[in-house]
């Protein structure tokens, strides 16, 4: 049978320094001895060289043979029983009796094999119950007279120096990038203080923490231990064994070199596990050799609990006041009662309750282009840059930092005013929102030893740094943190603001709207004087200038030169011009102004009556051909006047020598869907087509334009107003006219909607 050691002989180097394979140094500290046996037939498979000085049987006789070949019957029982036992449940270590010496042996599983781990100790432990009763007295003792989890976890490291017999026990704290302060300590009268003091987290690389959250408790007894290895019998390449939760797994000789580097001479290290990371560690460090056994250790690891276990109820309760005190503030901001007008924000910014909600130095609020400030801020200016640039990173949304520098170039030169923000944007089109300062803060961090200088590097590879000497830096351009209950009352308060303003906007539209309707109202009184003034006092002049015209013409028009008498003849063909104008504007005023309600109405009756009316007025021989047209909901004597004005078009702009021919006949009903002016749904179209003189696809649009015309006066009178009048006809009756124009005449498309299939 081949044996061999499983000793990691690797030089750590700064290429894989981060992932030293420390759970597997294939080797344990020499104060124990341990055994691994394979699950599936209880053979020894790993042994430590250091058994024969324990048991007096070498690791050569042991290799390979199961526990009764080894301890005998009796005491294999025991083990067999220990271990079906803790399967179940926790266990604490068993006590065991091996040829006159007394052990402690504490087992766990590692892949296809147990482990087992044996201690001696000089007595058996008396009232292990008592002490775990004691512990948790002192536990409740500790909540009733601590108020802060920072005042728990002194009580905890002065208990556990009491427990233990340390000369030094400490809180190491873990912030978000895992470097360590020391939060709470106990030690002898004589040794320095550490508390307060700040380590680099390469000084517990993260394959280190990883075994931290793996195993709960280390103990190193003397640093200058020589390792012990383990043997396994030479069956397969690459065999090895997990020590990852081996109490008496051997240490990283870096880290061996660290505390040796600082003076400790034994350690003891407990995981503080929150939330499945690791919050901190309880650091126990003695200067002289020193073992304690599997039961102190045990009630030394309660104390890691205790603490665990009140860190949210501490922190909560911390919080919870802080909210409360905020949540005051926040309440009588948000139930102001004020004016609603842009003096009221004037008034709630310099409500010393809005900075102390967030605790900020100064506070701005902006509205569209105001910006309304209170306390120690930037110049306006510089904040409207600071919310622009903001604004461009954030989107609507919100910015908290204590590093204005990292989001905005010009930080450096605000620090007195703006080292940190908290940013709100609630609005981004009416620019809605608030913005609160906090003016730098310098902060002292004092470090043991440069963190820069953690590890050197040297011809053996690499080594921890030698000086622990006080190494102060200074951190600038920052302010204190934002705290989670200012940040919700911050959000808060933005909603308030921005709810606010909305009120305020509305208020400023319903009383420009006021404003304009009242304007529009005494508009359209004027306008109602000018119709009268049309309807009455223009046509007065216009119908005497015409007869005073005429009568020179009759009178005295031999005795006038043919200049005198075309000049007058213009004279009344202007004034009948303006007389058609002025009925026309009436009409179309009528129209617009029309509020009579929609009825059932027959088309085909209607232009029938146009009909009618057309041939008694003119003596030009006209064609008109019609087709039923449907019935629909309108106002008769309006649609009488739209077929009537689309008529007289076609005969106004007929083709010369060519007899006017209009069709007027319902083609389809078409589904639409919503257009601008017009709703989605079912729609008769009615074509009304001539024979004229047409006009170009650019005029579709336009023609219906208030006086525009295609010609000039002296081709085609008109005023340019009847298919406006047409267009607006067909609005007041939800409609729509639409139109054609080619060289063989012109084509409208009225659209009536189809209120029976809807």
């Amino acid at each position: 049978m081949k044996i061999k050691d499983i000793v990691n002989r690797d030089l750590v180097n700064l290429t894989n320094c981060e992932h030293e394979p420390i759970h597997i140094p294939g080797s344990i500290q020499p104060h124990g001895f341990l055994l691994a046996i394979k699950k599936d037939n209880k053979h020894i498979d790993f042994c430590s060289a250091n058994i024969a000085s324990f048991i007096g049987v070498r690791h050569e006789q042991v290799l390979a043979k199961n526990l009764i070949q080894v301890f005998g019957d009796e005491v294999n029982t025991q083990i067999a029983d220990y271990i079906k036992s803790k399967s179940k449940s926790f266990a604490p270590p068993l006590t065991l009796v091996f040829n006159g010496k007394l052990y402690t042996l504490a087992t766990h599983d590692s892949n296809d094999v147990t482990i087992l781990e044996f201690e001696p100790i000089d007595a058996e432990p008396s009232v292990h119950v008592d002490e775990f009763y004691d512990q948790t007295r002192e536990f409740v003792a500790y909540m009733e007279k601590t108020t802060s989890l920072q005042d728990l976890c002194q009580r905890v490291a002065e208990q556990t120096r009491a427990i233990t017999g340390y000369d030094r026990v400490m809180i190491y704290r873990f912030d978000k990038d895992y470097n360590g302060e020391i939060y709470a300590e106990s030690k002898r009268d004589d040794l320095e203080p550490f508390l307060g003091l700040h380590y680099p987290h390469t000084d517990i690389p993260a394959q280190a923490r990883e075994l931290y959250k793996q195993n709960l408790l280390r103990l190193i007894v003397d640093v200058t231990y020589l390792p012990v290895p383990l043997y396994t019998v030479d069956d397969g390449p690459g065999k090895n064994l997990n020590l990852g939760n081996a109490v008496l797994r051997s240490v990283s000789p870096i880290h061996i070199q660290y505390l040796a580097n600082i003076g400790v001479g034994a350690t003891l290290t407990i995981s503080i596990m929150h939330k499945n990371d690791l919050w901190g560690l309880i650091a126990c460090h003695h200067y002289s050799p020193k073992y304690i056994n599997n039961f102190i250790r045990n009630a030394a690891q309660l104390q890691g609990h205790f603490i665990a276990s009140q860190i949210d109820v501490r922190q909560a309760a911390q919080r919870h006041a802080m909210t409360q005190s905020i949540t005051d503030k926040l309440e009588k901001m948000i139930t102001l009662t004020l004016p609603l007008n842009r003096e009221m924000f004037t008034t709630i910014v310099k409500h010393q309750e809005l900075l102390d909600l967030c605790n900020a130095s100064g506070v701005a609020l902006f509205i569209e282009e105001d910006i309304f400030t209170n306390g120690i801020v930037p110049d306006e200016k510089e904040i409207r840059d600071i919310i622009n640039t903001l604004k461009s990173k954030s989107g609507i949304g919100s910015i908290a930092t204590n590093r204005l520098i990292d989001f905005y170039a010009n930080a450096e030169n605000i620090k007195a005013t703006a080292a940190g923000v908290l940013f709100h944007l609630r609005d981004e089109v009416f620019n809605v929102g608030v913005i609160w300062f906090r003016r730098e803060t310098i902060m002292e961090v004092k470090w043991a030893g440069d963190p820069n200088k953690a590890i050197i590097k040297d011809e053996k590879g690499l080594s921890p740094r030698k000086s622990f000497e006080l190494w102060k830096e200074e951190i600038k351009f920052q302010s204190k943190a934002w705290k989670e209950p200012e940040l919700s009352a911050a959000a808060n308060f933005a909603h308030s603001l921005e709810r606010q303003a909305h009120l305020l906007f509305l208020r400023e539209e319903e009383t420009k709207y006021r404003l304009l309707n009242e304007v529009l109202k005494e508009t359209n009184a004027e306008l109602e004087n000018i119709n009268w003034i049309s309807a009455h006092d223009l046509k007065e002049p216009l119908r005497k200038i015409k007869l005073f015209g005429s009568r020179i013409l009759e009178v005295h028009g031999e005795q006038l030169n043919t200049s005198v008498i075309e000049s007058i003849k213009k004279m009344n063909d202007a004034a009948s011009r303006m007389q058609t104008l002025i009925v026309d504007l009436l009409a179309y005023s009528k129209v617009r102004q029309n509020q009579e309600k929609l009825i059932d109405t027959d088309l085909t009756t209607v232009l029938q009556n146009v009909v009618k009316q057309i041939d008694e007025e003119t003596e030009h021989k006209i064609k008109i051909q019609c087709t039923p047209l449907p019935m629909v909901k309108g106002i008769s004597f309006l649609l009488h006047q739209l077929f009537v004005n689309l008529i007289h078009n076609s005969i106004k702009f007929a083709k010369k020598d060519v007899a006017p021919v209009i069709t007027i006949q319902a083609v389809q009903t078409v589904q639409l869907s919503e257009i601008q002016g017009v709703n989605g749904g079912l729609y008769y179209e009615i074509v009304v087509k001539d024979n004229g003189i047409g006009f170009g696809e650019q005029f579709n649009e336009s023609i219906f334009n208030v006086f525009t015309r295609l010609h000039n006066q002296q081709e085609y009178n008109g005023t340019g107003i009847g298919l406006a009048l047409c267009k607006k006809i067909m609005q007041i009756h939800n409609g729509y006219i639409k139109a054609q124009g080619t060289e063989d005449g012109a084509e409208f498309i009225l659209g009536f909607p189809n209120l029976s299939k809807q």
